[in-house]
C-alpha cells in the first residue's frame, strides 16, 4: 500500500499503522520523501505523531555513528514546517552531543524539553547528570539523576 493510498484511508487509526509500517520499511535514499508525503496528512497531529516516532526510532539508531550528521540535515530540511519535529531533531542533536562527550552548553540543556532532561539524566555523562540533579526542570528529572548518581557510586 502506498502513502497515496493511505491517504484515501479515512480512518486516521490506519493511516496511523500504515504510515508506520512504510517509515520503518523505507529505504535510506527514499526516507525523506517519504515524510515529506506523510506530513502532508489533513489530519496534522497523527502524521507528526508517526513522523515523531519515525524519528525517534531513527535518531536512536544512528546517534552514535557517521551517518547521523547527514542524516538528521536531511530529516531537518523535511520537517522544517514542523516546529515541534524540527526541536525534536534538535534535542537528538544535543543528546548525541551529551552522549558522546562532545561540545554542548548547559543553558542549551536546561532549556530543553522534559523528554530530553529526562533522558539525559538516565544516561552516561556524570556532567549532565550533575547538571540536571541540582537544575532539572521537574522533581522527576532531578530524582532521576540523583539516583543515576547514586547507582553509579555504589558500583
Amino acid at each position: 500500500m502506498s502513502v497515496n493510498d493511505v491517504l484515501q484511508n479515512p480512518d486516521e487509526h490506519v493511516r496511523f499503522a500504515a504510515y508506520l509500517d512504510e517509515l520503518g520499511r523505507v529505504a535510506e535514499p527514499d526516507e525523506v520523501d517519504l515524510v515529506s508525503r506523510v506530513l502532508t496528512d489533513p489530519d496534522q497531529t497523527m502524521a507528526q505523531s508517526a513522523v515523531l516516532r519515525h524519528l525517534d526510532r531513527r535518531a536512536a539508531g544512528l546517534y552514535p555513528g557517521p551517518v547521523y550528521q547527514g542524516w538528521v540535515q536531511a530529516m531537518t530540511q523535511a520537517t522544517l514546517d514542523h516546529p515541534f519535529l524540527a526541536q525534536r531533531l534538535r534535542e537528538w542533536s544535543l543528546f548525541r552531543a551529551v552522549t558522546l562527550k562532545l561540545p554542548w552548553q548547559p543553558d542549551d540543556l536546561l532549556a530543553s524539553s522534559n523528554w530530553l532532561q529526562l533522558k539525559t539524566a538516565a544516561g552516561t555523562n556524570t556532567k549532565a547528570i550533575e547538571l540536571l540533579a541540582e537544575a532539572g526542570r521537574t522533581k522527576r528529572i532531578r530524582n532521576t539523576a540523583k539516583a543515576t548518581l547514586s547507582h553509579r557510586s555504589e558500583s
